[in-house]
């Protein structure tokens, strides 16, 4: 199949998707803001003192969800593409591996936080197994700068996908929380092997 039948194809089933029709009629900036919604629904970790830090940021509908949720915390950013302005949400474009950007949220915060969030992804190669292992590596890296700034009943959500890195993540995860769910909303796509990992308590 040709790239512009695939992008067609794509564009159709995105206008076919109730929760892509819903982000549009509700002003989120993508459809995975309804997953953050309901996962938080489940799992009740926002409110309105929330320290949060979302990597992987852009569009910035994970971080719209966290604003309308978090009154008088403080919400950062991250994401090595630009991401527009949102209320009360702070921006820092650049790679949270890098050192000088993982020094900058450290200093944004000046304390252990309450939550990291990651609905990272990788730019697609056409090869499902290597995609996998390429979220799959965003995970951990995400998991072990939460690890550092999390305090101790803190919450790191992230996604990953089903694939040969899923019993590593799941295992550093073990090793390095209390509690350990693996949880898929209603929202992500039925044909999709993406869940999400909701860890607490260092």
């Amino acid at each position: 199949m040709t790239k512009n039948k695939i992008s067609k194809n794509w564009i159709r089933k995105q206008h076919k998707d109730k929760f892509f029709k819903q982000s549009k009629i509700q002003g989120f900036r993508s459809r995975s803001a309804f997953k953050l919604i309901e996962i938080n629904d489940k799992f009740s970790f926002l409110n309105k003192k929330t320290n949060l830090l979302d990597l992987g940021s852009a569009p910035g509908g994970w971080s719209q969800v966290a604003s309308k949720k978090i009154i008088n915390g403080k919400i950062l950013a991250v994401d090595i593409k630009r991401m527009e302005k949102i209320n009360t949400v702070d921006f820092i474009y650049g790679d949270f591996m890098n050192k000088d950007i993982h020094t900058k949220i450290v200093s944004y915060f000046e304390e252990k936080i309450d939550v990291v969030i990651s609905d990272m992804a990788p730019n697609t190669t056409g090869n499902k197994n290597l995609d996998t292992y390429k979220t799959g590596e965003l995970c951990l890296n995400a998991m072990n700068l939460a690890k550092k700034i999390l305090h101790k009943e803190g919450v790191f959500l992230s996604k990953i996908f089903m694939g040969s890195i899923f019993n590593d993540i799941n295992k550093t995860a073990k090793d390095s929380f209390k509690k350990v769910i693996k949880y898929k909303p209603l929202s992500s796509r039925k044909e999709s092997k993406e869940i999400y990992i909701y860890c607490k308590g260092l």
